[in-house]
């Protein structure tokens, strides 16, 4: 029997496709060995419509993937007769909303890769390093409401850890997160190219990686130790504004929209905003970031939805206001309804410190701003160049001309010294402190010094949280020392602010391995002064005329001081902090608002509920640039501190999702009960991807190294 020239009996079958462009549905006879790209073929002459049909592939919602690979046939893609496709767009529509809560319309590439939309949209919007952001999806309240009436994260039996609070919405759950060796280029322990680059940026001297274990445990995806990086990397992408023409932002004229957010945004966009009540309630949110990973289709993401472009790694390189208007000013506004959500913690004076700022970036931005691209450009970034080849050859010229370079500098001094106990209250006694390498001691007198210390302790790996009031002339340092109990708590309590910021900065150096030896050391100390004096009340010698603002607090402080003081009050306290600030041009504003934000002791911390392997009760996991955290559930504190640094190699087991990491003194095994753990995965491999970038300006992004790192064997 004939069918349209071919013998039907012969394997052959009807395929059902629907073109999304015409509205229409077509059946065409295919047979297993028939490629993709033939189909295509097929169709389109079947269609007879003059039209460019380029950027059109196959959507298989079924099986929620696309088929991509032109050469592969139906059999091997598992298309059978019961299959219907939709032949539509592979770039579609996009509304993306800025951390400035602005919605911008973009044309993205919804086939390929989540990360590869966010360079391009990047790109587009004139954002430099792209791997610091990603994509959320919207905040649905009602499953959070339900997932707080729930109280904890407790499977049932015979249940597996639940993926994510909103994975019911989430079509990318029920899809095998690993893929099956038919659908993969290479195999699990041979990645598809040939080398892994050792660098971030693919144009860069390249460290060949070490492959990944054969010898791993059914289930595991093991990575080698974090390698080491000497190369250079580049600032921005291989993507352009001129590589998108349609864009609407494609010439730059409409950048400065961007750059220069309105001062209150609609009421719709607020709305929108979620103020977490608790750090379950913030861990919860970390379940909404996208696989970088999976195309957008995949995760349930369609043409005209509406979805958050967000920073999700707090490591901001190479911040250039020459360069960066429009990244500066993105960074700023998250930053800003971080603290006004109450996503982020401060104190009262540091709360008006914010506002102050905020005010002031409000004031500068309704006048006109000088132009950052002049003639001297050219001649600026060779100074730039030239200074930073000579601290990285010299050190810093503080540093060198301190005196000796041969021996490590030491503080000495008297301090007040804290270590609480349970029922009893905080009594600090004086003592002799000296700090040399990165080694805290303390004796009775400066006459003990040169004899055994009553303490002394190695301050590598800690935690360092300041303890600051200003107006109560209260400067203290909490320390949290690794031991094999756990953490043990300590405080000290300088007696000025100079004082406070040498002995900060030294803590802080110490904790990431460093002495003050380091070139980075007085920059750090001149940054804690910057920071304490922005908090400082002036004498009012105001720029503005201050009975001319009319500001309403709520717009500028958290709740939780509208709630604790008077409007009237809230205002004049705004308004006299303003006085530190009332000099700063805009870009100047926003940067210190910026490195203020970065100063908080909970800054850059993503939290995740988890359950360690032997443990029955639920723990918070926080996961920073440089580490990761046991915390406490409740109450947010550190109980345990490991370091990238130290870290061997970190494992995932997909089928019951559960990250493994091994550090040189011990491995640590827990399971994500508020997120997938491929969102944890991600994170610790983003952040060491980003932690391996250095400064030049002539490479492009390693796309295949970033998905090594935080893909798995979604990549392989």
């Amino acid at each position: 029997m004939m069918h349209e020239g071919r013998v039907v009996g012969d394997g052959s079958w009807e395929l059902n496709v629907l073109v999304t462009d015409l509205k229409a549905e077509r059946k065409l006879r295919v047979d297993g060995d028939m490629s993709i790209g033939n189909v295509m073929i097929k169709l389109v002459e079947s269609l007879d419509v003059a039209m460019d049909w380029s950027d059109h592939g196959f959507w298989w919602p079924q099986r929620n993937m696309w088929l991509l690979r032109t050469h592969w046939t139906l059999d091997k893609c598992g298309v059978q007769a019961d299959a219907q496709l939709h032949f539509t767009p592979t770039h579609k529509n996009l509304r993306v909303q800025l951390p400035d809560l602005q919605l911008v319309d973009l044309k993205v590439d919804y086939s390929y890769m989540a990360f590869n939309a966010i360079m391009s949209v990047c790109a587009m919007l004139g954002i430099r390093h792209p791997e610091e952001l990603s994509f959320m999806k919207k905040v649905d309240e009602r499953t959070l409401k339900r997932g707080e009436k729930r109280g904890s994260f407790k499977k049932k039996k015979g249940e597996k850890y639940s993926s994510t609070p909103s994975s019911a919405n989430n079509s990318d759950a029920s899809y095998p997160t690993t893929p099956t060796p038919s659908m993969m280029d290479g195999t699990l322990t041979t990645p598809r190219s040939a080398s892994m680059p050792g660098s971030p940026y693919r144009s860069g001297p390249l460290t060949p990686g070490t492959p990944l274990t054969p010898g791993t445990p059914s289930g595991y995806n093991t990575y080698p130790r974090v390698p080491s990086y000497n190369g250079t990397s580049p600032v921005s992408s291989s993507y352009s504004l001129s590589s998108f023409p349609d864009s609407p932002y494609s010439d730059g004229s409409n950048l400065s929209a961007l750059s220069i957010s309105p001062a209150k945004p609609s009421s719709e966009a607020v709305a929108t905003l979620h103020r977490p009540k608790n750090y379950v309630d913030r861990a919860r949110l970390n379940s909404l970031w996208l696989n970088s990973s999976r195309s957008l289709m995949e995760q349930g993401i369609r043409e005209n939805d509406i979805i958050l472009l967000r920073y999700k790694y707090y490591t901001f390189f190479d911040l250039n206001p020459k360069y960066d208007a429009v990244r500066i000013n993105q960074i700023y506004e998250q930053a800003k309804w971080s603290l006004l959500t109450e996503g982020i913690e401060c104190t009262e004076e540091e709360a008006m410190m914010f506002a102050a700022l905020q005010l002031q970036v409000n004031l500068q931005s309704a006048m006109p701003q000088p132009d950052m691209n002049n003639a001297n450009d050219s001649t600026d970034d060779i100074d730039a160049a030239l200074t930073d080849l000579q601290v990285s050859l010299e050190g810093s010229a503080k540093n060198s001309a301190a005196g000796d370079i041969t021996q490590i500098p030491e503080l000495a001094d008297w301090l007040r010294f804290f270590k609480p106990k349970k029922f009893t209250l905080k009594s600090y006694k004086r003592y002799w402190f000296t700090f040399k390498d990165t080694h805290l001691a303390y004796y009775h007198s400066p006459e003990e010094a040169s004899g055994a210390p009553i303490m002394r302790v190695n301050l590598r790996g800690c935690e360092v949280t300041p303890d600051v009031n200003i107006s109560s002339e209260k400067y203290c340092i909490k320390l949290l020392i690794p031991s094999t109990e756990g953490m043990n708590e300590v405080w000290i309590r300088a007696d000025s602010e100079t004082q406070y910021a040498r002995w900060m900065a030294a803590c802080r150096l110490a904790a990431k391995g460093k002495t003050m030896a380091d070139a980075t050391y007085e920059s750090e100390v001149q940054s804690i002064t910057n920071f304490l004096g922005l908090q400082h009340p002036k004498e009012p010698v105001p720029s503005v005329n201050v009975s001319n603002i009319n500001i309403e607090p709520q717009d500028f402080v958290s709740q939780r001081h509208v709630k604790k003081f008077k409007a009237k009050s809230l205002t004049a306290r705004i308004l006299e902090a303003h006085a530190n600030v009332a000099n700063l041009a805009l870009l100047e504003a926003k940067l210190n608002y910026i490195r203020a934000w970065q100063a908080l002791p909970e800054f850059g911390i993503t939290h995740f509920v988890v359950r360690f392997r032997g443990n029955k009760k639920e723990d918070l996991l926080g996961v920073a640039f440089n580490r990761i955290m046991r915390m406490d559930l409740h109450t947010g504190d550190a109980l345990k501190t490991w370091r990238y640094n130290s870290m061997k190699h970190w494992n995932v087991n997909w089928e019951v999702k559960e990250v493994l990491v091994q550090f040189e003194d011990e491995q640590v095994s827990f399971a994500c009960l508020s997120a997938d753990c491929k969102i944890v995965h991600e994170f610790i491999g983003g952040y060491i991807f980003n932690s391996m970038r250095s400064k030049d300006q002539n490479q492009t992004l390693n796309e295949e190294l970033f998905h090594k790192l935080t893909g798995g064997w979604e990549t392989l």
